[in-house]
Formats: structure tokens, sequence, C-alpha cells
């Protein structure tokens, strides 16, 4: 399969991402004076805007690819649950996965930014676990909409919409219709994704899930660790992001690291989205090992290029793919 074949095969995946969904939102200002009230700034507003963040992220990036991406969610029965509806519409994504709930509140990160300052952020959220009821109505959402889908995310941000039995309940699913599933993982979590197709936590993730420290730059250690973290969950393969060091995957029986390209960074915001986006359409397509850390490590650092969280742009990671793949396929 050539570099240009593998990513038209993007363009016919479906992929189901399960997880956190909740707004980001900006607001602009001006700072000329400091309160009266308060030894604080007064910001003179320019400008609001909102995003879609968390596993909004993610579904953007796999749209960036061409996939069709759907999210399975819940969120609050509120204005702003209505925004993020809103939001997915406007971006021409599906909101059949989202279930909206008036026991909860909807996620949202609001930053304050005096010209290039943020001054706050103010985060409305809770992160307690959906309730009994609201998980058999999500499974029930994701089991009919899993079942033409090639690859399954979980992106877990620890505000409650993933729970041990609703992880293992998608894991069982997803095994008896061969469908493969790639985890994000925060820390409540990361020890309930037994079974998992491809497990991807950052370094520090991986030393505080296990619980353990260990010299990344040494090879001998780093592959012992991620070893441990395989047996561990009894997934069928690891991919550890290293940040300046690259990524390292153990997967299908191969080990291979990859070391980080030379960039001009202005922002890692929203890379670990990018990378998770771009291994699960890997896996989806069955790639090697190899091509599933390459590409993924080229688009995380392609993203870190720009400032704030943006999806991958396909072309220059298609451009940069056939410079690097094209001769090795």
């Amino acid at each position: 399969m050539t570099i240009e074949q593998i990513f038209d095969g993007f363009n016919q995946l479906k992929v189901l991402i399960i997880g956190d969904l909740m707004i980001d939102a900006y607001t602009w200002g001006k700072v000329e004076r400091i309160s009266p009230e308060a030894p604080v700034p007064v910001v003179n507003v320019k400008q609001r805007e909102m995003r879609l963040g968390g596993a909004g992220n993610v579904v953007m990036n796999v749209q960036a690819l061409g996939a069709k991406a759907i999210i399975c969610s819940v969120i609050g029965k509120d204005s702003y649950g209505n925004a993020l509806l809103d939001l997915l519409e406007e971006k021409e994504l599906s909101t059949e996965g989202i279930l909206q709930s008036e026991k909860r509140i909807t996620t949202v990160k609001e930053r304050i930014i005096a010209g290039t300052q943020q001054i706050v952020r103010v985060d409305t959220e809770t992160d307690r676990l959906i309730s009994e009821n609201e998980r058999d109505l999500l499974l029930t959402k994701i089991k009919a909409l899993a079942l033409d889908a090639q690859v399954i995310i979980f992106e877990d941000y620890d505000k409650g919409v993933l729970s041990k039995e609703l992880i293992a309940d998608v894991i069982e699913f997803a095994q008896e219709h061969h469908i493969p599933t790639v985890v994000d993982p925060k820390k409540r979590n990361f020890l309930n994704y037994q079974n998992a197709t491809l497990f991807k936590p950052n370094l520090k993730e991986l030393k505080e899930g296990l619980n353990i420290q260990f010299d990344s730059k040494d090879p001998v250690e780093l592959a012992m660790a991620v070893n441990m973290l395989i047996e561990t969950l009894e997934v069928k393969g690891a991919f550890v992001t290293l940040s300046e060091q690259g990524v390292f995957i153990n997967f299908k029986d191969e080990e291979k690291h990859i070391p980080a390209h030379i960039r001009q960074i202005a922002d890692v915001s929203g890379a670990g989205d990018t990378v998770i986006s771009i291994a699960a359409c890997c896996v989806a397509l069955d790639l090697s090992p190899e091509l599933v850390a390459g590409l993924s490590n080229l688009g995380g650092g392609l993203v870190c290029e720009s400032v704030g969280v943006v999806p991958i742009n396909k072309e220059r990671l298609l451009a940069e793919a056939k410079q690097n793949y094209h001769n090795r396929l």
C-alpha cells in the first residue's frame, strides 16, 4: 500500500470516539486599568469564541484526516450543551451519539486573554460519573453506532463519561465484532482498559499509572516499562509519546522507537489529540507498527508548529509522509 493509498483509505473509515466532550471558550480583550473594587485588571472585551474541546478536538482531527467521525458522550441539558450541539452541526459533525442530561452540567474551560497574556481560566465542570441509567442509554447508542465502525477511540479526560463498567462493556462488544479499540487514557481509569487493542499514554501518564520510575532515555528501561504496561493491562500493544524524545511503540510483536522531528515549536496544545486520531485511523487500516507510530509522530509534530489547538492539515501531513516513507513501503 502506497502513502497515497493509505491517505485515500482514511476517507473510507468510520471512527467512533467515546469520551468527555467540552467547550473551549476564549474571551479576548484589552487591559487599560485596575479595578477600583479589587487589585485585579479590568478586561475590556473585544472578542468571544467557543470551540470544541476535550474529545471534540479528536473528532476534529479524525474529520480532518477524511474519516467519518462520530462522538458519543453525555453533556448537560443547558445553554452550553445546546451550544456544543450547534458547534458540532456547524462543523458538519454528527450529534446522534450525544446524550443530554438534566443532572449534569456541560464542561466549559474559559480562558480570559488580555493581549497575548492569559490572565485567568474559569472552569465550569463536574467530574462525577454519569448515572447508571445514563450509562445504559449511552451504551445503547454506542453499540448501534459502532456496528459499521472500523475503530473505536476512548478519549478520557476524567470528567465522568467513561467508567470501569462502560469501558469493559464497550471493549467486550468491540472484541465480539472485531473492532479495534485505541485508548488515550487519564489517571482515574488508567488500569481499567483491559484487552484494548492499542493503549497510548504519554510518559508522565505511564509513570503515574503504573507507579514506577525509570530512565526514558535508556532504551532497555523504556522497553521494560512498556512491557510491564502491556502485561498489566493485557492490551495487544502500547504506544507511548515521549515529547522531545519522540515515540515508542510495542505492537504486533514489534518494538520501535522513532525520534522526534526537529520543529519550530509554537504550541504543544492538542498534539496528543492529533497523535491518537492518526494512530487510530492507521490501526483501522491494519498498518504496520512503524507506520502507526511514524505517521502519528509526524502529525503530532506538525500541529505543534501552530499556535493554539488546531486539527491536522492532511495535505501537509501527506507531503511529509511522502518524504519520510515513500521509498520504504
